[in-house]
């Protein structure tokens, strides 16, 4: 291709919208430009690469027998009705309504569907298990859409789902889709890991996230390192400890000492003093997220109910508000907006002690279900504890939530963190690393096909629910994943696998008729040899300005045909990576290039995954 006939617009200068790395490359480079907020055109070397990826995954799903078919963007509200997610969904789904007033969406996911296709077509247990996948674009009304193709509105995405008679043949299918997408990461040569995630809104019983490691990655992840126990922070399990011994047990001493000013807990901490204490340790303080949670009641006259929930942690812990929402099985959980009132005390001194006159008193007094007592496991056994009062300004002392609030449930709420003691295996701490989350798979179990009433006759007659798996790869997220973690200070280092071009081969004189004559010998041979070429023929541009676009557009390969290598009779070759260069005869060069490949090829070989 000559990159003078070729749509590459390159910028010299960072735009202004660009917050990450590969976003600001990826329009530098002229591969996306923006049309609205989390809206891109996918200009021709984005779109190279993003069918390159594509071809790799179908490749690998054909190994498994994945079968692609395509579903439609606009999906109707019935579909989405029938599975309980039309209203559970939330904002990011993006209804409208045609020109009968009947009420549309555009998917951002696609599980209503594909159980619509497959309850209409299935009916014996001997179709099944069944796999079907597509790769289409999808639509989330992101409320704060950024980092370019990281974080869009829209965006290319392969989504899969599988379709079982039990538990065990879907475990086996989930399993079967893990592996095909190890396979498919490491084909990329890039740093992944696997990581035990939260199933979110797409539902299910558990599910695996992967990752590509990069520093500007938005998600935590926490891998032990002795096991191969690796998980997404929000889903990490914070590892049990034993309760510190702070003596025998007083009673709660209301108010016991005052505080005007504090409320970190450090601070709270440093300002306890009694007859025995002159301060504690922070993890003899406790303190309490008071948070909103609605619970889904399908079935009943109201779709759903908001419930108050207490979460109480020491002192020096964080709360994983994933764990809480999960422990009450809420669709949704947020701040109290109200707990300054609902408790009857400003902030910094609120408490799980209810104070008699206000909303929070009554509701302890006849919770019917309406309010939910959580305490972390790390205080199980705790005695001697300090909390707010409920009452400005001071804090209680000799707080037993054992004793103080017998109906509290315990559970691990709390963010576990680098240093931690693995929970699986004993002997590991948890390392941290940054991730950018490409693939997700799920097993799903019936959520969908009992809402739907996706049904197979089994071998005695009998109709019985599919068991489904899902499994998701954002595309367009990938490739600018990839970026994330392969770039320098001169543009793009593109992976092999998905780069726009193999080849980038620059005419360094192309007045020059020995110059251009080598150079377009030199593409028509790589070529023949099955290499993909972009054949930098521009005029007017000096070999600087060339040297500067090719560093930014980053092709693993550099070809480089000037008047002065011509007389000594060589070109040049440089690897973008490794910024190698050799000397090579232009009559040699083809071969030359295939054992670069071959070398680039066995570095990812070892790289993929590690």
């Amino acid at each position: 291709m000559k990159q003078s006939k070729a749509l590459i617009q390159t910028l010299r200068e960072v735009p202004r919208d660009a917050d990450v790395v590969s976003q600001q490359l990826m329009m530098r480079s002229g591969m996306i430009m923006k049309l609205a907020a989390g809206i891109y055109d996918y200009l021709p070397l984005a779109l190279r690469s993003i069918r390159k990826f594509e071809q790799i995954v179908r490749e690998e799903l054909a190994k498994d027998g994945c079968q692609e078919l395509l579903m439609p963007t606009v999906q109707p509200a019935e579909l989405w009705q029938e599975s309980t997610r039309w209203s559970f969904y939330g904002k990011e789904l993006l209804r409208f309504k045609d020109r009968k007033d009947a009420d549309f969406c555009l998917g951002p996911t696609h599980e209503e569907v594909i159980t619509d296709i497959v309850r209409r077509n299935v009916r014996s247990y001997k179709q099944l298990p069944m796999n079907l996948f597509q790769v289409q674009t999808k639509f989330r009304d992101e409320i704060r859409p950024r980092f370019g193709l990281m974080r869009g509105r829209e965006f290319i995405m392969k989504d899969g789902y599988s379709f079982h008679v039990d538990d065990a043949d879907a475990d086996r299918g989930y399993w079967e889709m893990f592996n095909a997408y190890k396979r498919i990461f490491s084909r990329l040569g890039v740093k992944f890991r696997p990581v035990e995630a939260d199933s979110g809104a797409i539902g299910g019983s558990f599910t695996h996230e992967f990752h590509v490691l990069a520093g500007s990655g938005e998600d935590g992840i926490l891998s032990c390192d002795a096991c191969e126990y690796t998980s997404n922070v929000e889903k990490t399990e914070a590892p049990r400890v034993d309760p510190v011994d702070h003596g025998a047990a007083f009673p709660l001493r209301p108010a016991h000492f005052q505080t005007p000013g504090v409320t970190a807990m450090e601070e709270q901490a440093a300002a306890f003093k009694d007859a025995e204490h002159d301060g504690m340790p922070l993890h003899q303080t406790s303190k309490v997220y008071w948070l909103e949670a609605e619970i889904l009641t399908p079935g009943e006259a109201e779709p759903s109910r908001r419930i108050a929930v207490a979460a109480i942690l020491r002192g020096d812990h964080e709360l994983n508000p994933v764990k809480v929402k999960n422990a009450v099985g809420a669709a949704d959980l947020q701040p109290m907006p109200d707990a300054e009132d609902f408790c009857g005390a400003p902030a910094g001194f609120l408490g799980p002690i209810p104070r008699p006159g206000t909303r929070h008193a009554a509701l302890h007094a006849d919770p019917k279900d309406r309010l939910v007592y959580l305490v972390d496991r790390s205080l199980e056994g705790a005695v001697n504890l300090t909390c707010g009062a409920n009452e400005a300004p001071g804090h209680h002392f000799g707080f037993d939530p054992k004793r103080d609030l017998p109906m509290a449930r315990y559970a691990d709420l709390r963010l576990a963190q680098e240093g931690d003691l693995c929970p699986r295996c004993g002997k590991g701490r948890y390392q941290a690393f940054r991730g950018i989350e490409v693939g997700q798979v799920f097993k799903l179990g019936t959520k969908y096909s009992k809402s739907m009433n996706c049904v197979f006759v089994d071998e005695q007659g009998k109709e019985r629910p599919m068991v489904m798996g899902c499994y998701g790869i954002g595309i367009t997220r990938t490739i600018a994943a990839c970026i994330e973690q392969n770039y320098d200070a001169d543009g793009i280092v593109w992976p092999w696998p998905v780069a726009p071009y193999q080849i980038h081969l620059l005419d360094l004189d192309p007045g020059s008729a020995e110059v251009r004559g080598t150079a377009e010998k030199l593409e028509a041979g790589l070529e023949a040899a099955g290499f993909e070429v972009l054949h930098d023929d521009r005029e007017g541009m000096s070999p600087g300005a060339k040297f500067k676009d090719a560093d930014l557009l980053g092709f693993p390969l550099r070809v480089m045909v000037g008047s002065k290598g011509l007389k000594d009779g060589v070109v040049e070759l440089k690897d973008r990576r490794t910024k190698e260069v050799r000397k090579v005869a232009p009559e040699a060069l083809v071969a030359e290039v295939i054992a670069a490949r071959d070398r680039i090829l066995a570095d990812l070989a070892v790289q993929g995954g590690r």
